[in-house]
């Protein structure tokens, strides 16, 4: 069993108050739940309406499936996301 995970960092320069970031978090996080089996939620920096940070988690039987799809999930949150990817840190 494998298990990867990974803490996104966005940047949210039209976000002018947490409603507005509150928006965006919900919107890429149903938006990735509903298209891949991971989880995802956000970890940090709740008191900043600039900043998301967003954790990801998949489990695989295979160490390069869970790559793969830690991957693709990367790469669709950072063209989905209303918002600029600044930081990814694999864990």
């Amino acid at each position: 069993m494998t298990v990867l995970s990974a803490k996104l960092t966005f940047y949210i320069a039209h976000a002018a108050s947490l409603k507005d970031k509150r928006q965006i978090r919900k919107s890429i996080i149903d938006k990735t739940k509903q298209r891949f089996n991971a989880a995802v939620a956000e970890v940090g920096t709740q008191d900043s309406h600039h900043t998301l940070t967003i954790g990801i988690s998949v489990v695989s039987s295979e160490a390069g499936h869970a790559q793969n799809s830690l991957d693709e999930i990367i790469r669709y949150m950072e063209g989905h996301a209303d918002a600029d990817l600044t930081e990814v840190e694999l864990q």
